[in-house]
Parts: structure tokens; sequence; C-alpha cells
């Protein structure tokens, strides 16, 4: 039987709801398609506020994406501190910061081009 396909909306919209299930903050969308040579689709970028809530928010997108949709990421990264954690869904790569560190690396202002889409929260 083949794997049924998942769109990008959907897998969006489940990632969006793990991270705000657990209050992640500051979430961004980047938009790569138009930009030439990306590993990706799309980034995910929220913060948790310690790496306790660094490792809630990626447990909750693991958690939802496999029940709601039956998948798994191809492969997670930066779970032993939980400074910034990568899940990477292979169209959509999350990640996952605390905010000093997300400050330091500054991904947001590397990709530029993107099409950036912030997501309200109301907590």
């Amino acid at each position: 039987m083949a794997k049924k396909q998942i769109s990008a909306d959907q897998l969006i919209a489940t990632i969006l709801s793990g991270i705000e299930d657990v209050k992640g903050k500051e979430i961004n969308i980047l938009d790569l398609r138009e930009i030439e040579n990306t590993v990706c689709d799309y980034f995910i970028i929220c913060e948790g506020t310690s790496n306790t809530q660094v490792n809630a928010i990626v447990n909750s997108i693991q958690k939802k994406v496999s029940k709601e949709l039956k998948d798994k990421p191809w492969h997670i990264e930066g779970t032993d501190n939980a400074e910034w954690v990568l899940m990477d869904y292979v169209n959509i790569v999350v990640h996952v910061f605390q905010k000093h560190i997300r400050e330091y690396y500054d991904i947001e202002s590397l990709w530029g081009d993107a099409k950036t889409t912030v997501i309200e929260t109301n907590y």
C-alpha cells in the first residue's frame, strides 16, 4: 500500500498546532520556495523559554504529527542540550530555539529573501 501523500499545508497546520499546544513563542514561517538551491520548502521557527519547554515543543510536534498525519521526522538533532532543536520533515524544517540562541544565529535574516509569515499567538 502506498503512503498517503501529506500536503505541506496539512503538515504546517499540524506543526503549528503542536507548537501552540505547549505555548511556543515567536512563531515564524519562512517560505523558501522562490529561493534557489534551498534544502527545503519551508522553515518553521519558534522559541521556548527553557530547555524543558524546547523539548516539550519538540515532543508535542512529534506526537501531533504522528497521531494526525501518521508521519514522523526524517531526522531530529539538538535534543541533548535543547538550545536549538532541528526537526527535519524533508520539505519542512522546524527550528525550536531558546531565545538567546535564536538571537545569536538570527537565521531569519540569513534567509531575508524568504516570504515570512508571523503567527500571532494569544498567550
